[in-house]
């Protein structure tokens, strides 16, 4: 084996600092020795390195794309807004090219491509990853129909997962790809026919109305935006139209060596101000309450479902008052470095195969939160629950999770930190056991009114002991 020649693998990633970041990693487990050159871009640079794939000599050539490599556009005749009935536009032939501001990436990827006899694409792991694969695909057998054509799937950039993917390549999927083109082309179909449609219809009466004499007003119609914006703007009309109602409630208190117990009336509001006043009278001539009932129970806070996009976006918008964009923003610069997993994911369960304890394991260090990780390994504590299943898997990337231990790096902003931390508490809280409290509810008569109260107090506090940020707020 020894004697053959080393096979020439041509990697591809879906952005330059992913690209970095992989060929660093395989590049130590290699024995190091990487170098690096520049590419017909100068933004996405060639990296290369010696590594062996299931026993075979490779010399690895990793390179990266920019998201999408191509556009899909129609064809010439299409393009001019006059060039025919916009309903022409559904039954218009459709391609994709590569656009003008890409081209350089697209040399690079045939120059490399043509001495080679693999190519692995180190795509996101979504559809829209897969979509790109088969761009780059497209481009280098265009040069070069020799070539073994693989993927590596991964969801962290961390060594443990990059070494996985690598041994155990697979094929690329036509059908997650197709189905992003075929939604590319819904897109580009009803976005355009219906903003050249109603630009066209109402361009003159909402020019002189709102624009003056600018005719360059384009009435843009988006297949997404506008069904959004349409909900957006009912629910603004059903709040514009509401009327306010003015309604009379009765509460009553008991203050005791404990403190005040406030209760709150059965009936909820009335809004007959006569009717109000006369059943407030009754209970202020008759104060005397009665103890009707006293219930005792249980009550158990179970921990959040394993993290996914729109979880973090929100919890970052409520606990940090950070913007969705800024969030995905920050929290991309930490999947890139190797501290949390991908993302962009919809799932909010983990798979069985997944290796929770060792995800635990790597916080076992933290000066605030590791000794909360080591009760949780630890059976005699009994801290450890397996998360729940929150019903979601997109197929692609597991929950977001912490893939690498940090009490900070140098370089991080605020945000950075904040972000992390959430990202690993969250984790931490989700295989945890509920806290436990107990709940006493109090039902009383008073004029034949009915009024009731209820507490709780804790008995088992669980992942509330460690679940509250430092800021105080309770995830």
């Amino acid at each position: 084996m020894s004697g053959r020649a080393p096979i020439l693998v041509l990697n591809v990633a879906e952005k330059p600092s992913v690209a970095k970041s992989v060929s660093e990693i395989l590049s130590r487990g290699g024995g190091g020795g990487m170098r690096s050159r520049e590419g017909r871009s100068r933004y996405n640079r060639v990296f290369e390195f010696d590594y062996s794939i299931g026993g075979r000599n490779c010399h690895m050539l990793f390179t990266s794309v920019t998201g999408h490599l191509m556009e899909l556009e129609f064809d010439e005749r299409y393009r001019k807004w006059h060039s025919c009935d916009p309903a022409e536009l559904y039954s218009a032939p459709v391609r994709k090219s590569v656009p003008q501001d890409k081209l350089d990436i697209k040399r690079t990827l045939e120059e490399e491509a043509r001495r080679c006899q693999w190519l692995v694409l180190w795509l996101d792991c979504d559809r829209e990853g897969e979509n790109i694969a088969f761009e780059v695909v497209e481009v280098c057998t265009a040069v070069n129909n020799r070539l073994d054509i693989w993927r590596a799937r991964f969801s962290a950039l961390i060594d443990r997962e990059i070494y996985e993917s690598v041994q155990n390549l697979v094929r690329p999927n036509k059908l997650f790809a197709d189905a992003v083109d075929a939604r590319q082309e819904i897109d580009l179909r009803i976005g355009a026919s219906f903003t050249r449609f109603q630009t066209m219809l109402l361009k003159d009466g909402f020019i002189l109305d709102f624009a003056g004499d600018d005719r360059n007003i384009v009435l843009s119609y988006g297949p997404c935006q506008f069904p959004t914006l349409g909900f957006i703007v009912e629910r603004y009309w059903e709040i514009q139209s509401h009327e306010p109602e003015e309604f009379w409630t009765i509460n009553c208190s008991h203050t005791s060596d404990e403190g005040v117990a406030t209760f709150g009336w059965m009936r909820g509001r009335l809004f007959d101000y006569t009717c109000a006043v006369i059943i407030y009278e009754m209970c202020v001539e008759e104060p005397t309450a009665t103890v009707k009932d006293v219930r005792h129970q249980e009550k158990l806070k179970y921990p959040p479902y394993p993290l996914n996009t729109l979880e973090l976006q929100k919890r970052a918008s409520r606990y940090f008052r950070m913007s969705s964009e800024h969030t995905m923003k920050v929290a991309e610069d930490l999947y890139q470095s190797g501290f949390i997993s991908y993302p962009r994911t919809e799932t909010d369960n983990f798979s069985a195969n997944t290796d929770l304890h060792a995800i635990v394991q790597e916080q076992v260090g933290h000066p605030i939160w590791g000794l909360y990780a080591q009760q949780l390994l630890d059976p005699e504590a009994r801290l450890w629950r397996n998360p729940s299943n929150g019903g979601h898997d997109d197929k692609a990337h597991p929950p977001i999770h912490p893939t690498r231990f940090s009490a900070g790096e140098a370089g991080w902003s605020q945000d950075h930190n904040r972000l992390y931390e959430l990202v690993v508490r969250h984790f931490l809280a989700c295989v945890s056991q509920p806290a436990v409290g107990a709940e006493t509810s109090v039902d009383i008569d008073i004029a034949g009114e009915q009024f009731t109260a209820s507490g709780r107090v804790v008995l088992t506090k669980n992942f509330w002991m460690f679940i509250r940020l430092f800021h105080g707020v309770v995830l």
